[in-house]
């Protein structure tokens, strides 16, 4: 049987997948819709798709919890849909994780699509090209490094949550322990050696993220230095 720092590592990753896929389906348009949004309520959208990086993770965990207990509507339509609670629940640390990682994705491709303009939109529009063709052959070329920026960042961001995992999922070993609420329980226990692993392997892992998300970006960098 695998041990706890390995369930933990499991159910992190698979979180961490998961949610990164999730804010990439929502994520996306969202942030096209924003950077065509012109009227004054961009500013009121953004701040709230922002929040979450100046909200203390617990807020944000606490009102989810009660969200999602089966004492009110989404818990209990979710109870009545699928026989299970939500609170406490992988399901819910996924929901969770994305609404605190949102900015994380949203931010960069909202910031991607603005600076790519209309002009080459029309001109595949012209040649007759539709929304979706015009998608996946102008615009997903030109900010494919600004999709892989934002995955990264919001897969990182995942990874490290803790405050809204502990409020809204708790410490259910194999369903809701991951990495950093493992991390808690060893420095609680004393057990600075398990701690410092854990510690050390999250500091590695997101050094080496980071460090590759600036390097995919150096390139660009340069070039608008140099233009």
């Amino acid at each position: 049987m695998p041990s706890p720092d390995l369930l933990a590592l499991a159910v992190t990753l698979k979180m961490a997948a998961l949610t990164t896929l999730i804010l990439l389906l929502i994520g996306t348009p969202l942030a096209w819709f924003l950077a065509k949004m012109t009227n004054r309520f961009k500013v009121i959208i953004e701040a709230i798709v922002a929040l979450p990086l100046v909200l203390p993770p617990t807020v944000l965990g606490f009102y989810l919890l009660i969200a999602f207990s089966p004492q009110h509507l989404p818990g209990k339509i979710w109870q009545q849909a699928t026989g299970q609670q939500l609170a406490f629940s992988f399901s819910a640390i996924v929901i969770g994780s994305v609404l605190y990682s949102l900015p994380f994705v949203v931010q960069p491709l909202q910031k991607a699509f603005e600076q790519l303009g209309d002009s080459l939109l029309e001109a595949g529009a012209m040649l007759g090209a539709g929304p979706i063709d015009r998608f996946f052959t102008i615009v997903l070329p030109l900010t494919k490094t600004s999709f892989i920026t934002a995955a990264s960042l919001g897969f990182a961001h995942t990874v490290g949550e803790f405050g809204v995992i502990l409020m809204i999922g708790g410490n259910i070993p194999g369903e809701t322990r991951v990495l950093s609420i493992a991390l808690f329980d060893h420095v609680e226990a004393f057990d600075y050696a398990k701690a410092h692993v854990l510690a050390i392997s999250l500091l590695i892992g997101s050094m080496i993220l980071l460090a590759s998300v600036y390097l995919l970006n150096l390139p660009r960098r340069i070039t608008k230095k140099m233009s």
